[in-house]
């Protein structure tokens, strides 16, 4: 709204700086911080309230987590709130690539909260079936690729090459679907452990906030042997605004948290991550950045895959987090060991827009 103003009013000195992508994206990283911050105590009380005994506990799990029991869920509504304000007060509201991430933020939001109410109404950990998430989940990216692909091209790029794409056709489609799914589970499954998920989100969206930039800037890209794409710039201040909503949340999310993201947050931020991806065509440097999302969805396939076919378990439990704390590492030892692991691979990701 405000570069719209900028724009039509023909905004100059000081104020001009709202048509700058860099400065809007401190702007909405701060405004989220903010509203987040502001609305954090009050909305973790609502859900105190209407929750009662807040999100369920698997008896099966880490004996510590039972501890837990009592804490609300549902803390990603604190994130969605922040983030649609922001955006909707610093972004450019004409940008196809906002909406479309908005789109699988909000769609992956409505799946999560679903899932949270169904586990907290019936008390069960199980919530919506696998199956109706999946098809949900996969109705919203379909859509959202539709959207995004119609502004790029289906070229998938490959990293460590300077502008070498190999060329999906109608496919790319369903790739690009498969991503935003894929993204949006590994988020998902993550999310175990106090601030475990939300501080590897950070640094992602952080990561790709400077991608997206580059990505943007016909000079940068052609520098750098990247694929340009006209208006991806933007995305750069949608990835501030996860930074900013996401840094709020943590600050009631630290252990001991007083409130769980839940499937609302994490399936959201996942699905957003998957979309900025494919609006940057960095599909594979996702895989990079979010590796220690990657390894924790495949920890889970790996062990339902091999305990279905022998009766015996790879790990001691799934997702691989709760397999290091059945080892006898303490929640903040795992998750801070995790969160140094997410910086090193968020390196790697950087480096692969250089050596090419």
């Amino acid at each position: 709204m405000l570069y719209l103003l900028a724009e039509w009013l023909q905004f100059e000195g000081l104020l001009n700086l709202v048509r700058y992508q860099t400065a809007r994206a401190g702007g909405v990283l701060l405004t989220a911080l903010l509203i987040g911050l502001v609305i954090g105590p009050r909305m973790i009380a609502m859900l105190r309230v209407r929750q009662g005994k807040g999100q369920p506990i698997r008896e099966d799990g880490p004996q510590t987590h039972l501890a837990k029991r009592g804490t609300p869920t549902m803390g990603g509504l604190m994130i969605l709130v922040a983030m649609s304000i922001s955006l909707l007060l610093w972004m450019d509201l004409s940008n196809p690539f906002i909406w479309a991430c908005l789109a699988v933020t909000a769609g992956f939001g409505l799946i999560g909260f679903m899932d949270d109410y169904d586990k907290v109404t019936k008390k069960s950990h199980k919530g919506v079936s696998g199956k109706t998430r999946l098809a949900l989940e996969f109705a919203v990216a379909g859509i959202a690729s539709w959207i995004v692909v119609g502004q790029i091209n289906t070229f998938l790029y490959v990293p460590f090459f300077n502008n070498l794409g190999i060329e999906l056709g109608w496919f790319y489609y369903v790739f690009a679907a498969f991503v935003i799914v894929g993204a949006g589970n590994a988020v998902n499954l993550t999310d175990g452990l106090d601030g475990l998920a939300t501080m590897p989100v950070i640094i992602a969206a952080g990561t790709f906030a400077l991608i997206a930039y580059l990505v943007g800037r016909v000079d940068y890209s052609t520098y750098l042997g990247i694929p340009h794409v006209p208006g991806a710039g933007e995305l750069a201040i949608f990835c501030a605004a996860i930074m900013g909503a996401g840094l709020a949340f943590l600050w009631f999310n630290a252990p001991p948290a007083a409130v769980f993201m839940g499937d609302t947050g994490s399936l959201a931020l996942g699905g957003a991550l998957g979309a900025i991806a494919v609006a940057t065509h960095h599909e594979v440097v996702l895989a990079v950045v979010g590796g220690l999302f990657v390894f924790e969805a495949l920890s889970v396939i790996i062990q339902v895959f091999w305990f279905k076919r022998t009766g015996k378990r790879v790990f001691r439990m799934a997702p691989i987090h709760h397999h290091f704390e059945q080892l006898g590492w303490s929640e903040s030892k795992v998750v801070i060991r995790f969160w140094i692991v997410a910086i090193v691979l968020a390196i790697l990701g950087l480096a692969t827009l250089k050596l090419r």
